[in-house]
């Protein structure tokens, strides 16, 4: 299980994502910089022990309505070799375990493996903010196979649960700038 470290990170998780987030072909954003907010999220356990993975919710609180995106990180100890270019976040200064290369977990092996695994029923979700403590709001619905498939990340998040019955789809909730909950699919693999 993963301990989560009470410590700081500089530039902070939310400052690399300020910088990261306009350069994304999927940002709805405008010309001016995000106001990133956590908004919610989760992690996932690497089995070897290696790899942090979170998946951070930030909400852009500028522009109105606001809107949530969902960022799958990877923190690792040293660069991940054959990664595209763009997949690096940055790095940042970890107080407990020094330097972490961040990168978007849509490009990193083992995230996407521990995904694979979740949609099968073979991972647990944990809180984002605790040690050793499953997160029973994260819920994955639907049935069929989930190993080899694409899974598709959903970027920019809304509120409803309304894909189609016959796919495998990855449900959790966040917050709203206002304060408003909101729940809606993160993730989905179609079979079929």
């Amino acid at each position: 299980m993963a301990v989560i470290h009470q410590t700081t990170m500089m530039p902070t998780k939310l400052e690399l994502l300020t910088g990261w987030l306009p350069r994304q072909s999927w940002y709805a954003g405008g010309r001016e910089a995000p106001e990133l907010i956590k908004a919610g999220g989760f992690r996932l356990d690497d089995p070897d022990g290696e790899v942090g993975i979170e998946f951070m919710v930030v909400a852009d609180a500028g522009p109105q309505p606001p809107v949530a995106y969902l960022v799958p990180l990877a923190y690792r100890a040293a660069a991940l070799e054959g990664a595209p270019d763009d997949a690096l976040i940055g790095t940042s200064e970890h107080g407990v375990l020094g330097r972490r290369w961040i990168y978007d977990g849509v490009h990193d092996p083992v995230v996407m493996a521990q995904v694979r695994a979740l949609l099968r029923g073979e991972a647990t979700p944990q809180q984002q903010n605790a040690s050793n403590a499953p997160d029973p709001t994260v819920a994955v619905h639907g049935s069929g196979p989930a190993e080899g498939l694409d899974v598709r990340v959903n970027r920019m998040l809304r509120s409803g649960e309304d894909i189609e019955p016959s796919s495998v789809r990855l449900v959790a909730g966040w917050t709203w700038p206002d304060g408003t909950a909101a729940r809606g699919v993160l993730m989905a693999v179609a079979h079929g």
